[in-house]
């Protein structure tokens, strides 16, 4: 499939992907857009034109600061939107060919959450991450603790906290316990990190009492970010027993401004781990649940360039999407449009794949190598991590861009 748009080499926004998200212009309110190359197309404008001829869209869904009024049409009337607007923009003879301005330069708009978050749970589906940590934390021959090959572990999460790419990102402060002291104290914090992971987006709502099978998973899922899990793991190491993560994971998680569709990775399913001991049946699926998407994340110092430290992937995900979704909802947990459920993070087996900091300097004993000749073990202030996920086979590419922040004291 070929479109009439030019599109940048490279560019993670072919006419395959058309992901959707939320952008303003200055002194204008947010509304609802595709991006195609570095171009975004306004869909209230195009709607406007009467070009999106679809039973049941109104062009009102198109003018809000949010995407949950287009998400609660209902996956097959969004599907068929990002299909009419892949035929409008590889058409030959589209009527958008004499309508420049419903093209605006993504360079020149501001991008919003793209949508209202009611609820967020973080997972922790990654087995090499999980063995990572519990080989750091605990017993080395007993990484894993009872529970983790038998469901997906998960807490839930702040959501007034995440924030869109692009975000500065305060160092947290709270309760450290030193190893030489008694007693802990109050500081900022010295470990400061990020988590690779990529999050999918709720787009059904479901009853209290209603649970989800993994069968119908993919019916709810309205598509996919990127997602960094800032962590203060000071702060966390000291709180987290017994009831896990808190003011080391709240003060701040960035998302990635386009969701990109599960249609558009459709081409890049591919088989997951094989899960020992075999689960319980509601755990269980059929087909391929996971997804090749390459992931990268950089990291520039204030005054220097970008060094890329780490090269992971979303197949090595032992728990699946669908999997993470049915164990959510199996004891009638009810979710609704715009809630936010992210991997965790995402490691691959050899060290270059660690998707945190934590990992790739093995909790500070091994300093990252930067371009510019110096080191780290964890953040320091004015560090920019920069994070991008994108799936490619033949000839065919689908990205997500990049989500972004930058570290201030």
């Amino acid at each position: 499939m070929q479109t009439w748009i030019p599109i940048p080499e490279n560019s993670d926004f072919t006419i395959h992907n058309l992901p959707f998200g939320i952008f303003s212009m200055e002194g204008e309110t947010p509304g609802a857009g595709v991006a195609i190359g570095d171009q975004i197309l306004d869909l209230y404008a195009v709607a406007d034109l009467e070009h999106l001829d679809i039973p049941g869209v109104d062009k009102s869904v198109f003018n809000h600061s949010s995407l949950n009024p287009f998400i609660r049409l209902g996956k097959r009337t969004t599907s068929a939107v990002r299909l009419k607007v892949q035929q409008l923009l590889s058409d030959e003879h589209s009527p958008l060919r004499s309508r420049p301005e419903v093209f605006i330069p993504q360079s020149s708009v501001t991008m919003h959450l793209p949508v209202e978050i009611g609820d967020y749970t973080d997972f922790y589906s990654s087995i090499e991450h999980a063995t990572n940590v519990g080989m750091m934390f605990r017993d080395p021959a007993n990484a894993l603790l009872p529970n983790w090959r038998h469901l997906p572990v998960g807490y839930h999460g702040r959501s007034s906290s995440i924030v869109i790419s692009g975000t500065p990102v305060r160092r947290p402060s709270g309760q450290v316990k030193p190893k030489e002291a008694d007693q802990p104290v109050f500081q900022p914090s010295a470990r400061l990190d990020f988590e690779l992971e990529t999050a999918f987006i709720i787009g059904r709502n479901t009853e209290l009492g209603q649970s989800v099978s993994t069968a119908e998973a993919e019916d709810y899922i309205f598509g996919m970010v990127l997602f960094n899990d800032w962590s203060a793991r000071d702060l966390q190491q000291w709180e987290y027993v017994p009831l896990g993560p808190f003011l080391g994971k709240n003060f701040a998680s960035s998302i990635s401004p386009w969701v990109v569709t599960l249609d558009a990775l459709e081409p890049f399913r591919t088989e997951g781990p094989v899960q020992e001991p075999a689960v319980l049946p509601y755990l269980q699926y059929t087909g391929k649940k996971n997804y090749d998407i390459h992931l990268e994340v950089g990291l520039q110092p204030a005054a220097g360039d970008e060094t890329v430290i780490c090269r992971s992937n979303f197949k090595y995900m032992y728990w699946n999407m669908c999997q993470q979704l049915a164990h959510h909802t199996v004891n009638g947990c009810n979710i609704r449009i715009g809630d936010l459920m992210a991997s965790g993070t995402i490691s691959g087996k050899d060290p270059g794949s660690y998707g945190s900091m934590l990992e790739l300097s093995w909790s500070g004993t091994k300093p990252i190598q930067l371009k510019d000749g110096s080191t780290r073990t964890f953040l320091q202030d004015g560090d920019t991590v920069r994070m991008r996920g994108w799936a490619e086979q033949g000839g065919v590419r689908v990205g997500f861009g990049a989500v972004e922040g930058r570290i201030v004291g």
